[in-house]
């Protein structure tokens, strides 16, 4: 079963493991215990903080950030299991306010003084809004419940302060190969189904890079594919062999099985962020369309048209950054489905505005010339020079102050000397960028002659 030389190491000696065919592999491998649980070693190895709290069985509360896929439910519920703790679970997509006071109601009636209170865990807690948040806080705080909260956007962001500032933040990174690859051995081991057959992978680089790094898209891609070549093959007895190629093709014309919440995830976005680069408004709608028929989470797709409103229109419309952080705003406050509408007005307003990369270029030139340069001295005229020690070294001598000389601009050299001729900015066509190009060359005459 081993497919690589030198991976039997992650087979383990247990039992196997036999559940109804009818649940996904994803389902059937969940680990038991720490021993079959693949990455995260800097929290849950040896001497680890989430290890030291199993062992103390002192849990405090705390939030579990990072992608999907990576094991945080699985993680929550190992912690609630191996210190045998009652576990309660909510997902922010469909638990409101009412759903969250019944859990802590019945963990309040669960209390007795010999035993620990409960666990609830809140999966994608980054989707509740401030009021079903703030119903958490008293609990919390009264250690009526220890929060395990689970999230993949950053909880600085997501998350209300009061609660932030009752819970550590403990970061998850997504799967190394090795990962990924022990987690697939593990199954063809302790899966019964799985054991059944006599699979052989050749390959395993197309399972890997479908998965994402996500260890439930890694088993579902294995599980799709050993049923298509299971259905194909004449004898039970004949091998499956699994190569690129094959989990290529199974997984093509598998596509809605294997990614059934908006199926081509980072195709779809890609799509719209290249439709209104392009400057069409139709085909933006259309995959806007797509993402939020997918159950594309909308302050995703929200965030992605401010990066865009930077990169890809900038300088030749400075109104789009304004509008896309109100935009962000307003589907924050006001939720799906009406938010559909602030992101359908502003995708059109994108793609219909004049375009320009400049900004982005400009920090992009400058970054490359930091890390080709280091660390140039800034020139004397314009350092700070806030004592009488930084002044008698000639810190901000000959500084003109640009306030006090017609048309506030007064010539100088702000560059380090070394790179005094260098370029990062450069206008590109459009109406606001040739009249920042005429302005910049009625100051500086040669120097932004462009």
């Amino acid at each position: 079963m081993c497919f690589r030389e030198g991976l039997c190491k992650f087979a383990r000696k247990k039992k196997p493991v036999f559940m109804s065919s009818n649940q996904p592999l994803a389902d059937r491998m969940r680990p038991a215990g720490l021993d079959d649980y693949f990455g995260q070693q800097h929290l849950v190895g040896p001497g680890k903080v989430l290890r030291r709290m199993i062992e103390s069985g002192q849990v405090q509360s705390f939030i579990l950030w990072g992608p999907p896929g990576v094991g945080k439910t699985t993680l929550a519920r190992l912690l609630a299991n191996s210190l045998d703790r009652p576990f309660f679970s909510l997902s922010a997509v469909n638990s409101g306010v009412k759903d969250v006071r019944e859990a802590i109601d019945t963990a309040k009636k669960q209390q007795f003084f010999d035993r620990p209170n409960p666990i609830l865990f809140i999966d994608e807690i980054h989707r509740f809004s401030k009021s079903q948040q703030d119903s958490l806080l008293g609990a919390v705080e009264q250690g009526v419940v220890t929060l395990i909260g689970a999230t993949t956007e950053n909880p600085s962001f997501e998350v209300i302060s009061p609660l932030l500032s009752r819970c550590q933040v403990y970061v998850l990174k997504p799967l190394e190969i090795n990962d990924l690859l022990g987690i697939i051995d593990r199954a063809l081991h302790q899966d019964l189904e799985l054991r059944s057959k006599n699979i052989v992978i050749e390959e395993s680089e197309a399972l890997i890079r479908l998965s994402g790094g996500d260890a439930r898209k890694l088993l579902n891609v294995l599980e799709i594919t050993v049923h298509a070549l299971s259905d194909e093959s004449v004898d039970e007895k004949d091998p499956i062999v699994i190569t690129n190629e094959k989990v290529m093709e199974k997984i093509q014309q598998n596509l809605a099985l294997y990614d059934k919440n908006g199926e081509q995830h980072y195709d779809l976005i890609s799509a719209f962020i290249k439709s209104i680069r392009g400057s069409d408004p139709n085909a933006a709608v259309y995959y806007l369309a797509r993402m939020i028929a997918g159950g594309e989470d909308p302050l995703f797709i929200a965030r992605r048209l401010i990066v865009l409103a930077t990169e890809d229109i900038g300088l030749a419309n400075p109104n789009a950054l304004l509008l896309t952080n109100s935009c962000f705003q307003a589907v924050h406050q006001i939720g799906m489905p009406e938010g559909m509408k602030p992101l359908s007005q502003t995708a059109i307003y994108l793609a219909t505005s004049p375009k320009s990369n400049s900004a982005y270029m400009a920090i992009e030139k400058a970054l490359a010339l930091v890390e080709q340069t280091g660390d140039l001295p800034v020139p004397l005229a314009i350092r700070n020079a806030p004592t009488k020690l930084m002044k008698d070294l000639d810190y901000g001598k000959n500084y003109r102050y640009a306030h006090d000389f017609k048309d506030n601009f007064a010539e100088m050299e702000f560059l380090p000397e070394e790179i005094a001729s260098q370029k990062f900015y450069e206008p590109q066509s459009n109406p606001r960028e040739t009249e920042i190009s005429q302005h910049l060359r009625k100051l500086w005459n040669k120097k932004y002659g462009y």
